[in-house]
């Protein structure tokens, strides 16, 4: 339909949504933020709100829905969240003053992005908006949190390293040029970002030159530009607190892919994808939200600089040495709210009276922050307690400025204290006496015409009136009073000396609201000057806190401190899993040691299901990781290496939304470590080739393992169920076989979680199948059929009935992947008695007798092969 057959009203309504297509468009019409058209079936159904129609001027009625104004934050917040974009369209003039339609306009796009409050944000979490340009030789990334002004810019080769670190800063929106075409944002789509948004502009503006004054490789300051003109068309407001961009590479810090940072469940878990049960969880005891922001960035980019590391493991150390110094931190810092994101919304201009409350007392505690490290007896403590700035100037003005309990609003007045402006002051004591004033006159009307339910009340609509119930209207013979309104049961009046009143009243309290309207306007404005050094408080802050967090969890978990070495060696004594040994809780943690060096740099791990083999793994990962976060680790000793990537492959996953199989994941997942890897990397691979045929898995394993060990030289810990590669230990002079413990008692598995030297010599499954109650039907079968491949046959025995399934398993024996047949070959030598007694000797309980006893069976045994 033509856009001039509709009313004024939706053609205006059309013209502004012409320019936000891939936005819903809240529509402001008197209380209501409205919807139409194709905006309002969709947002009916994502926000379960009633679809109406509406009579626009064409042949049919328009589809509508509308939230109220003052409760649409949380209807946004939901849209939001699901990856829609919200543009905000307010009434930009007077409607009393209006001539034809109400003057509107975009006032904020709001996108999974750019929020900057409400729910859809997470206290300890960072919300990046992040952009993808093309430069020369590869991709820009740049990344920024609107909410604390961060922002950083690296470059990559490759598109596959560009899904990564998106990934691993859990951008949900990322802005890009209109051509950088259509696979590559389907591969972002199939990475979890919610919202791809499109800028053409990548000029570098002069209000943005000196936040990019530091990056200087070709391309990349045009990729933060792109990313501070789209925030600066969409948002339309200050963007002071935006801080100066670094550029970094990802070499300068422990490189840990998407793939591993979800296997070691790092931040958040496989299974759950929530933060408890995570390595985060086991260390957050941050107590303000930028610590806990912090804390999450470390853990997630682990420092490969020893000196770095180094300075912040002597600060754990200090602190933990001085007990009560840090539990007086401590309690500091549970008193300082989030500076970061208070700043940026002063800068936003949406801060509040109450935030400025919370920004002045978190700065009343930094003066006593500063005492407490400066006492500490580390030179970089009372460096840091000598560069602190707590900013008294704000602390002055806020305390000279705010009401000690303001209200949320700050268009209703109550919210500068009394004495800080003369103006405000005087229209205040009109308001108040005005009112005292009323109050008397009150007295007196009652006393005057003896009506003693005589009232004196106020509203908007017709100001201050006297009130008398029809039941004592004859009482009143007063010329002084005028009608004002008729009520069911009352008069109201109003007398000359009232409305002269009411008129000082009102234009007190007006004047006085709009004036402290303006007053903390004003003050925010201030404030605005000192956010670069607010900024910088809150980084020394944030840091402080994670510190001390360190501290805190490694004197409870009694962990140590690691020392660093430079030739390959890794010693860890009695090293833990430090989030299962929270988990376990009064149950006892089995340790175990972990011995390598460049003559042993791959261990092959053997052992049965369920004994603890990828817990293990595991567990050496993150104690590497601590150890490079600056944290104290695990173990009773703990000497490592630095190593400068960290590459996992635990668990079985399908790609469904990409069509991969479990095994095609395994593949690509192997192929990125050892394509990637060097001599200064750690490996993990659990049970590779497991999820393809026998010989084709045990080839692909051991070829992975000779590649590793003579192309690569990385430090590797590689688990199997394939007990026929032990023997590559005696191949590869750099492997060494270990196996995890376990015992059978009375036909039943026992694990003791214990890493030994040595290869494992069975996996005990049909143990683990018994442990998860499967039919005994099953497991009975299970061990007929074990039996026969054990002893190489190349038919299973007849099935019984009801026990087996329908179809011969033929061709089930497997021959040993390196040729060895001595064990079939040595039975059909042995003789009718040694055979007899070589299957008592199997039939034995070792473990169930005394030495006695098995002495005697053995010399028993002995006799009858004589």
């Amino acid at each position: 339909m033509e856009v001039a057959a509709y009313t004024p009203m939706i053609q205006q309504y059309l013209r502004i949504k012409a320019d936000y297509q891939d936005a819903f468009l809240f529509f402001r019409l008197g209380d209501f933020y409205e919807m139409f058209f194709e905006d309002a079936m969709t947002a009916s159904k994502e926000l379960e709100i009633t679809l109406t129609a509406k009579n626009g001027g064409g042949d049919q009625k328009i589809p509508m829905c509308g939230v109220p104004y003052h409760s649409a934050q949380g209807y946004i917040e939901t849209l939001v969240d699901r990856g829609y974009k919200v543009a905000i369209c307010e009434q930009t003039e007077d409607p009393k003053a209006a001539k034809g339609v109400v003057k509107r306009e975009v006032v904020q796009l709001i996108t999974p992005g750019t929020m900057m409050e409400g729910k859809g944000l997470t206290d300890k979490e960072n919300n990046y908006l992040a952009s993808i340009s093309e430069i020369p030789g590869g991709f820009g990334v740049g990344y920024i949190d609107l909410t604390t002004g961060e922002n950083r810019v690296t470059h990559f080769h490759d598109f596959k390293e560009v899904l990564n670190e998106v990934s691993v800063i859990g951008s949900r929106e990322v802005v890009v040029a209109s051509d950088l075409g259509t696979d590559k944002e389907v591969l972002l789509k199939e990475r979890g970002i919610s919202t791809i948004s499109y800028e053409a502009d990548h000029t570098v503006k002069e209000p943005f030159r000196a936040l990019l004054a530091d990056v200087k490789q070709d391309g990349l300051p045009e990729t933060l530009a792109r990313l501070f003109n789209y925030i600066e068309r969409t948002q339309k407001r200050s963007l002071d607190h935006i801080q100066a961009a670094r550029h970094y590479r990802t070499e300068q810090y422990l490189k840990i892919d998407y793939f591993s940072k979800r296997n070691l469940e790092l931040t958040e878990t496989i299974r759950s994808k929530g933060k408890k049960g995570s390595l985060l969880w086991l260390l957050d005891e941050t107590k303000t939200a930028m610590g806990g922001r912090r804390l999450k960035q470390w853990i997630e980019r682990p420092l490969i600089n020893e000196t770095e590391i180094e300075a912040r493991l002597s600060m754990v150390e200090t602190f933990m040495d001085r007990f009560f110094e840090r539990e007086e931190l401590r309690e500091l810092l549970h008193e300082v709210y989030d500076l970061e994101r208070l700043t940026g919304r002063v800068s936003y201009g949406n801060v509040n009276a109450r935030d400025l409350l919370q920004l002045k007392r978190s700065l009343q505690q930094v003066p006593a922050i500063i005492d407490v490290m400066g006492r500490l007896p580390n030179e970089a403590a009372q460096a840091i307690a000598a560069r602190m700035d707590p900013c008294e100037e704000v602390t002055d003005i806020l305390e000279r400025a705010l009401a000690d309990n303001p209200p949320i609003s700050i268009k209703e007045g109550g919210i500068i204290r009394e004495g800080y402006n003369e103006d405000l002051d005087r229209y205040r004591d009109a308001s108040k006496n005005g009112k005292t004033w009323i109050a008397q006159l009150e007295q007196r009307e009652r006393e005057r015409t003896g009506i003693r339910s005589l009232k004196i009340g106020y509203n908007r609509v017709f100001g201050y009136y006297i009130e008398i119930t029809k039941a004592n209207l004859h009482l009143l013979n007063d010329d002084r009073y005028d009608r004002k309104q008729t009520l069911a049961n009352a008069e109201r009046y109003i007398t000359p000396e009232l409305k002269e009143k009411e008129t000082i009243i009102l234009e007190a309290e007006e004047k006085s609201t709009g004036l402290e309207y303006d007053l903390f306007v004003e003050l925010r404005d201030h404030i605005k000057e000192y956010i670069p050094r607010l900024q910088q408080l809150a980084q020394e802050i944030s840091e402080l806190d994670c510190l001390q967090c360190f501290s805190t969890i490694s004197e409870r978990q009694h962990y140590v401190r690691p020392t660093f070495s430079h030739d390959k060696t890794m010693i860890i004594e009695n090293g833990r899993h430090p989030v299962v040994e929270k988990v376990l809780r009064t149950q006892e943690y089995v340790p175990n040691d972990c011995r390598m060096d460049k003559t042993n740099e791959i261990l092959l791990i053997t052992g049965p299901n369920m004994a603890g083999k990828s817990t293990y793994m595991r567990q050496i990962a993150l104690t590497s990781i601590m150890a490079q976060i600056g944290c104290f680790v695990p173990a009773d000793k703990a000497v490592l290496p630095i190593f400068d990537q960290v590459f996992t492959r635990i668990g079985a996953a399908d790609d469904l939304i990409s069509g991969q199989s479990t095994f095609m994941v395994e593949m690509l997942e192997a192929n990125h470590a050892i394509t990637n890897a060097t001599e200064r990397s750690l490996l993990l691979f659990d049970e590779i080739g497991r999820g393809t045929s026998t010989y084709d898995g045990m080839a692909l394993a051991q070829s992975i393992i000779e590649y590793i060990h003579n192309d690569i030289g990385a430090a590797t810990l590689f688990s199997t169920h394939y007990h026929e590669m032990t023997v590559l230990a005696d191949k590869l002079d750099k492997l060494k076989n270990v196996h995890v413990r376990a015992v059978e008692q009375n036909g039943k598995v026992i694990f003791l979680h214990k890493v030994v030297d040595g290869p494992a010599d069975r996996s005990y499954g049909i143990h683990v199948a018994e442990l998860a109650e499967m039919p005994r039907a099953v497991i009975k079968r299970a061990k007929e059929i074990l039996t026969v491949l054990e002893e190489g046959k190349k038919k299973v025995p007849e099935v019984k009935e009801a026990e087996a399934p329908k179809e011969e398993a033929a061709e089930l024996a497997q021959l040993s992947f390196f040729g060895e047949t001595e064990e079939k070959d040595t039975k059909k030598a042995l003789k009718g008695k040694e055979l007899k007694a070589l299957e008592e000797l199997k039939s034995l309980s070792i473990l169930e007798m005394t030495p006695l006893e098995a002495l005697n069976a053995l010399y028993a045994l002995q006799k009858k092969v004589k």
